[in-house]
């Protein structure tokens, strides 16, 4: 058995750090609730919550990263949406996570090319649970402009996601896992 996971300092540390991100996703959420973006667009946001996600992929794992996405889209639903709110977060949040978590596993693209999947595909799943709530083919018509905004949205995060995590490479910490990091800096 590996001693690490033995080792009840590890496990406590562990739990300590993934609190600490979902607190910290939970702060970013709310930061994002109360900014409303001038474009035109019912419910776009910049998705920083999600940046802890992709940087939780790459640290952690995808069981810690569903653990924390799960868990932030859970409270703060609860704390700053409403019950569609939640609904069209939870739509939005496991399909963008399926397919982040597919492709990392493929080792296909770089941080930056996930993020922009977890963002596109977060709206996209939103889009498909209004049409599914509300019965109309209407919000289809923000495709375009929801796919463009999450190609923006995702490469922002990806890029702050990069440099978070070639930081961490310079330091001891939890959250350091070199071996599983792939940067952009990978595919030059």
């Amino acid at each position: 058995m590996n001693n690490e996971k033995m080792n009840p300092n590890n496990t406590a540390r562990k739990v300590a750090t993934l609190g600490m991100m979902v607190a910290l996703a939970m702060i970013l959420s709310y930061i994002e609730s109360i900014i409303i973006l001038p474009i035109g667009i019912p419910g776009i946001k910049v998705g920083l919550s999600n940046l802890l996600v992709v940087i939780l992929l790459y640290t952690y794992g995808w069981r810690e990263a569903l653990l924390v996405n799960f868990t932030r889209i859970l409270l703060s639903g609860l704390l700053f949406g409403t019950g569609m709110s939640l609904v069209f977060s939870l739509v939005g949040g496991c399909l963008s996570f399926l397919v982040m978590a597919l492709f990392y596993n493929r080792k296909l693209l770089t941080v930056t090319g996930i993020s922009i999947l977890g963002g596109v595909f977060h709206n996209t799943g939103q889009l498909i649970a209004a049409v599914f709530f509300f019965s109309v083919k209407a919000p289809f018509f923000y495709l375009p402009a929801l796919i463009l905004c999450g190609v923006l949205t995702g490469a922002l995060n990806g890029i702050l996601a990069t440099a978070v995590l070639t930081q961490l490479e310079k330091f001891p910490t939890d959250l350091k896992r070199s071996a599983r990091m792939r940067t952009d800096s990978d595919n030059k």
